[in-house]
């Protein structure tokens, strides 16, 4: 089925078309409004909300009249359902919130409005983000476009859908282990990871917030670019938010500068120069083939405009996964213990007293995923265990820190490899092993231990669930503010290939 959106590749191509007066932004609202609607058996959506979208869209329209449109003004996108927004209701995916609406707005959705974006909504996402193919959520899981029997990816896997199948050009999510890149890889789209602290996690319901980083999705480099920026910059609101970087203020047009700064289009090797380190451990057991091989394309792709690769080792690689299932669950335990059915939460209707509420009321309102973690979290920050288990994955995270630290210092300036060890698998095929789920964050987890950067690009095909052609990701990950070169380099590998402009239905 044709949506409207799949007429314009991107953002640019979008805004010349309402600059040019050849739709308005209300006639786009409506006919975005109503593709999502047709397209409900992806289960992306969550809450729509159609007069809210179309006053925003209306305020969008008086500026372009008025001729102050920027480059954002009366793009549809939609927010993951972890960010709190006035007027749609945010769940974070669980039971618990069912039915809360926030009277506030996120920094992030707050950045974006000001933007003039219009939201189309708010988009699935595995419970209060603990996932890695959104099935997690309450609502029941969420179906990827490209094979509706495979997951998109999680916990973002909602925005990562929306976007893949067209229904909007931008999303919103979060990443604390890989929650935007992986969806983005098993997608067939773009996501970015900025440095912790670079977005606002103010409005964001907490999973782990030591991890926890607001990112965003899109169809290419490019509108990642303009996205990210319009997110970024320094909020006093949250703690973790950083005022400087590099000595430069962090406001909006950093990431804009940034990129231009890297990104010559006149040279016919704008990557000469560029050290691509390749990491040994990204490329051992546990990686399938055919993904490795496209990937493998990938850094040819990019060696031939002028890049060079290096052969680099990270060595504590596999400890980034002992290292994340302790840190993010003791936060989890900590972050949620809010919700005790006195100040915040589902309430049970049957209950003899105090803490027999507050018992059953978490058993009916979270899931078993969250549970589990949470079990798992307060287990590991108990007496007896604290210094054995959660002091110890501290350490390893320094030294994970350290890994990162000593190839960008004098080995290379990006880094490259995988996404996922695999294509996206099937619905339910990882259930009967509850830490099998874990295992495809292997590269992505210690991107997020130590706080960098990170994107995924489309960069090929392999063979899937059913054998069907389903998307391979490239991640590219940078020093600690380094996200414009990121995106100029991702930028400059679209310019040579094709792989995001694939969209689901089409030969591959």
């Amino acid at each position: 089925m044709a949506l409207f959106l799949d007429q314009y590749a991107d953002i640019f191509a979008l805004r010349h078309a309402l600059d040019s007066k050849q739709i308005s932004v209300k006639e786009l609202t409506h006919a975005v409004l109503g593709d999502i609607k047709q397209t409900v058996s992806l289960n992306a959506f969550v809450d729509v909300q159609p007069e809210l979208s179309l006053a925003q869209a209306e305020i969008a329209e008086q500026s372009l009249a008025r001729g102050q449109a920027g480059a954002l003004t009366g793009i549809p996108l939609a927010h993951k359902d972890i960010f709190v927004t006035e007027g749609w209701r945010t769940t974070a995916g669980s039971r618990m919130l069912a039915n809360y609406r926030s009277p506030f707005d996120a920094t992030v959705v707050q950045a974006l409005l000001k933007a003039q974006t219009v939201s189309l909504g708010k988009l699935s996402c595995d419970e209060f983000a603990m996932g890695s193919g959104n099935e997690h959520a309450a609502t029941g899981p969420v179906r990827n476009p490209w094979d509706h029997e495979v997951v998109p990816g999680g916990s973002s896997g909602g925005s990562a859908a929306a976007v893949a199948a067209g229904l909007i050009l931008g999303a919103t999510g979060t990443d604390t282990g890989g929650s935007v890149r992986q969806p983005a890889a098993l997608s067939g789209i773009c996501g970015i990871k900025p440095t912790y602290g670079v977005a606002s996690r103010f409005g964001m319901i907490a999973y782990a917030s030591s991890l926890d980083q607001a990112g965003v999705m899109a169809r290419s480099a490019a509108d990642l670019a303009l996205l990210l920026d319009a997110i970024s910059g320094f909020d006093p609101r949250d703690a973790t938010s950083i005022e400087t970087c590099r000595g430069v203020a962090n406001a909006p047009g950093r990431i804009l500068s940034d990129y231009a700064s890297f990104n010559d289009t006149k040279n016919t090797q704008p990557l000469a120069g560029l050290r691509i380190g390749v990491p040994t451990e990204y490329f051992g057991d546990g990686l399938n083939n055919n993904v490795a091989q496209a990937v493998e394309q990938a850094l040819v792709v990019l060696e031939s405009l002028g890049a060079k690769r290096v052969s680099i080792s990270l060595p504590n690689t596999a400890l980034s996964i002992p290292a994340y299932y302790v840190i993010a669950p003791a936060e989890a335990s900590s972050n949620l213990a809010r919700y005790d059915a006195v100040r915040y939460g589902h309430r049970t209707e049957n209950y003899t007293d105090l803490a027999d509420m507050s018992a059953r009321s978490r058993t009916e309102g979270f899931g078993e995923e969250v549970r589990k973690r949470i079990m798992i979290g307060t287990y590991v920050l108990s007496h007896g265990y604290y210094d054995a288990y959660y002091l110890q994955a501290q350490r390893v995270r320094r030294l994970i820190a350290q890994d990162f630290q000593r190839a960008f210092a004098d080995q290379c300036d990006v880094i490259m490899g995988p996404v996922t060890p695999t294509v996206a698998p099937a619905i339910g095929s990882l259930s009967t092993d509850p830490t099998a789920e874990w295992l495809g964050d292997i590269y992505t987890l210690s991107v997020n231990l130590a706080g960098l950067p990170g994107l995924s690009i489309p960069c090929g095909f392999a063979p899937g669930h059913r054998s069907q052609p389903l998307p391979v990701g490239l991640q590219m990950i940078g020093n600690y503010f380094d996200e414009g070169r990121l995106l100029a380099v991702a930028h400059q590998f679209q310019l040579a290939t094709d792989w995001h402009q694939r969209r689901p239905g089409a030969s591959t």
